[in-house]
Protein backbone atom coordinates (compact mmCIF):
# COMPACT_ATOMS: atom_id res chain seq x y z
CA UNK A 1 0.00 0.00 0.00
CA UNK A 2 3.17 2.57 0.64
CA UNK A 3 4.75 1.41 -2.38
CA UNK A 4 0.78 2.24 -4.43
CA UNK A 5 1.32 5.69 -2.30
CA UNK A 6 4.93 6.55 -3.04
CA UNK A 7 3.96 5.68 -6.44
CA UNK A 8 1.16 8.12 -7.01
CA UNK A 9 2.68 10.98 -5.37
CA UNK A 10 5.44 10.64 -7.51
CA UNK A 11 3.03 10.89 -10.40
CA UNK A 12 1.33 13.26 -9.46
CA UNK A 13 4.66 15.17 -8.45
CA UNK A 14 6.35 14.68 -12.32
CA UNK A 15 2.93 15.51 -14.01
CA UNK A 16 2.83 19.30 -12.25
CA UNK A 17 6.40 19.27 -13.14
CA UNK A 18 5.88 18.83 -17.01
CA UNK A 19 2.54 20.33 -17.38
CA UNK A 20 3.86 22.75 -19.43
CA UNK A 21 5.18 20.99 -22.04
CA UNK A 22 2.28 20.97 -24.10
CA UNK A 23 0.94 24.05 -25.39
CA UNK A 24 -2.83 24.51 -27.09
CA UNK A 25 -2.39 27.79 -29.72
CA UNK A 26 -5.42 28.94 -31.52
CA UNK A 27 -6.21 27.97 -35.13
CA UNK A 28 -8.07 29.74 -38.40
CA UNK A 29 -10.16 26.66 -39.30
CA UNK A 30 -9.71 26.15 -43.10
CA UNK A 31 -13.60 28.10 -43.34
CA UNK A 32 -12.47 30.92 -42.00
CA UNK A 33 -9.32 31.15 -43.96
CA UNK A 34 -11.18 30.88 -46.83
CA UNK A 35 -13.53 33.39 -46.50
CA UNK A 36 -10.83 35.45 -45.24
CA UNK A 37 -8.77 34.83 -48.75
CA UNK A 38 -12.12 35.08 -51.26
CA UNK A 39 -13.27 38.28 -49.68
CA UNK A 40 -10.14 39.87 -49.79
CA UNK A 41 -10.15 39.29 -53.72
CA UNK A 42 -13.39 40.33 -53.71
CA UNK A 43 -12.87 43.87 -52.26
CA UNK A 44 -10.46 44.52 -54.91
CA UNK A 45 -11.99 43.34 -57.65
CA UNK A 46 -14.56 45.46 -57.10
CA UNK A 47 -12.52 48.33 -56.84
CA UNK A 48 -11.35 46.98 -60.31
CA UNK A 49 -8.05 45.21 -59.36
CA UNK A 50 -7.29 41.78 -59.82
CA UNK A 51 -4.85 40.59 -56.90
CA UNK A 52 -3.82 37.40 -54.94
CA UNK A 53 -4.65 36.75 -51.29
CA UNK A 54 -2.69 34.59 -49.24
CA UNK A 55 -3.66 33.51 -45.57
CA UNK A 56 -1.11 31.86 -43.13
CA UNK A 57 -1.58 31.05 -39.86
CA UNK A 58 0.25 32.26 -36.99
CA UNK A 59 3.24 29.79 -37.63
CA UNK A 60 3.30 31.65 -41.09
CA UNK A 61 2.31 28.38 -42.52
CA UNK A 62 -0.13 28.98 -45.38
CA UNK A 63 -3.41 27.83 -44.99
CA UNK A 64 -4.82 29.04 -48.45
CA UNK A 65 -4.10 30.68 -51.38
CA UNK A 66 -6.77 32.24 -54.14
CA UNK A 67 -5.67 34.14 -57.18
CA UNK A 68 -8.26 36.39 -58.96
CA UNK A 69 -8.78 35.16 -62.82
CA UNK A 70 -6.34 37.87 -64.41
CA UNK A 71 -4.10 38.47 -61.54
CA UNK A 72 -0.06 37.55 -62.28
CA UNK A 73 1.25 34.39 -61.10
CA UNK A 74 3.83 36.94 -59.38
CA UNK A 75 1.53 37.98 -56.81
CA UNK A 76 0.78 34.91 -54.96
CA UNK A 77 4.44 34.92 -53.90
CA UNK A 78 4.26 38.63 -52.74
CA UNK A 79 0.79 38.46 -50.93
CA UNK A 80 2.89 35.41 -49.10
CA UNK A 81 5.57 37.60 -48.38
CA UNK A 82 3.88 39.93 -46.95
CA UNK A 83 1.62 38.19 -44.80
CA UNK A 84 4.86 36.51 -43.21
CA UNK A 85 6.09 39.84 -42.19
CA UNK A 86 2.51 40.27 -40.41
CA UNK A 87 3.49 37.21 -38.63
CA UNK A 88 7.23 38.06 -38.26
CA UNK A 89 6.62 41.65 -36.95
CA UNK A 90 3.63 40.86 -34.91
CA UNK A 91 2.11 44.15 -36.52
CA UNK A 92 -0.04 45.05 -39.88
CA UNK A 93 2.47 45.80 -42.91
CA UNK A 94 1.47 49.43 -43.05
CA UNK A 95 2.38 50.20 -39.69
CA UNK A 96 5.47 47.95 -39.56
CA UNK A 97 7.19 48.81 -42.54
CA UNK A 98 7.69 52.91 -42.18
CA UNK A 99 8.71 52.07 -39.05
CA UNK A 100 11.68 49.79 -39.86
CA UNK A 101 12.58 51.11 -43.02
CA UNK A 102 15.93 51.37 -41.34
CA UNK A 103 16.82 47.30 -41.96
CA UNK A 104 14.30 47.38 -45.36
CA UNK A 105 17.44 45.85 -47.56
CA UNK A 106 17.71 43.17 -44.57
CA UNK A 107 14.66 42.19 -44.73
CA UNK A 108 14.14 41.88 -48.19
CA UNK A 109 17.25 39.49 -48.42
CA UNK A 110 15.36 37.14 -46.05
CA UNK A 111 13.48 34.69 -47.52
CA UNK A 112 9.84 34.73 -47.02
CA UNK A 113 9.78 38.31 -46.10
CA UNK A 114 9.23 41.36 -48.33
CA UNK A 115 8.77 44.82 -46.51
CA UNK A 116 5.91 46.00 -48.46
CA UNK A 117 2.49 46.99 -47.43
CA UNK A 118 -0.75 44.96 -48.10
CA UNK A 119 -0.11 42.63 -45.06
CA UNK A 120 -2.95 42.32 -42.37
CA UNK A 121 -3.28 40.18 -39.23
CA UNK A 122 -5.80 38.25 -38.73
CA UNK A 123 -6.98 38.23 -34.76
CA UNK A 124 -10.06 37.20 -32.43
CA UNK A 125 -9.58 39.61 -29.88
CA UNK A 126 -6.12 39.92 -29.17
CA UNK A 127 -5.65 36.61 -29.94
CA UNK A 128 -3.26 36.29 -33.49
CA UNK A 129 -4.55 33.55 -35.42
CA UNK A 130 -2.59 34.43 -38.52
CA UNK A 131 -2.31 37.03 -41.50
CA UNK A 132 -3.77 37.77 -44.81
CA UNK A 133 -1.00 39.02 -47.53
CA UNK A 134 -3.07 40.35 -50.62
CA UNK A 135 -0.78 41.78 -53.68
CA UNK A 136 -1.89 42.92 -56.96
CA UNK A 137 -3.70 46.26 -56.72
CA UNK A 138 -1.51 49.38 -57.64
CA UNK A 139 0.48 49.92 -54.60
CA UNK A 140 -0.02 48.34 -50.95
CA UNK A 141 -2.54 50.56 -49.56
CA UNK A 142 -4.83 49.62 -51.61
CA UNK A 143 -4.10 45.68 -51.12
CA UNK A 144 -4.25 46.50 -47.51
CA UNK A 145 -7.66 47.96 -47.57
CA UNK A 146 -8.95 44.92 -49.22
CA UNK A 147 -7.68 43.00 -47.59
CA UNK A 148 -9.32 44.89 -44.07
CA UNK A 149 -12.59 45.10 -45.66
CA UNK A 150 -12.74 41.86 -45.74
CA UNK A 151 -11.49 41.54 -42.12
CA UNK A 152 -14.39 44.08 -41.44
CA UNK A 153 -17.40 41.76 -42.92
CA UNK A 154 -15.86 39.18 -40.58
CA UNK A 155 -15.44 41.66 -37.63
CA UNK A 156 -18.54 39.34 -35.42
CA UNK A 157 -17.30 36.10 -36.82
CA UNK A 158 -13.63 36.98 -35.60
CA UNK A 159 -14.89 38.37 -32.21
CA UNK A 160 -16.12 35.28 -31.50
CA UNK A 161 -13.79 32.75 -32.89
CA UNK A 162 -11.05 32.05 -30.38
CA UNK A 163 -13.62 31.84 -27.43
CA UNK A 164 -13.97 28.03 -26.63
CA UNK A 165 -17.89 26.67 -25.60
CA UNK A 166 -16.62 25.91 -22.16
CA UNK A 167 -16.70 30.22 -21.82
Amino acid sequence: MKIQKLFLILLLSASALFSGDVVKIERMSMELAMEVAKLSVESCRKKGYWVSAVVVDRSANIQVTLRDTYAARFTMEIAEQKANLVIMSGINTSDFVPARNDIRNELNNISGLIMMRGGVAVKSGDVLLGAVGVSGAPGGDIDAACANEALKLLEERLAFAAMSEDD
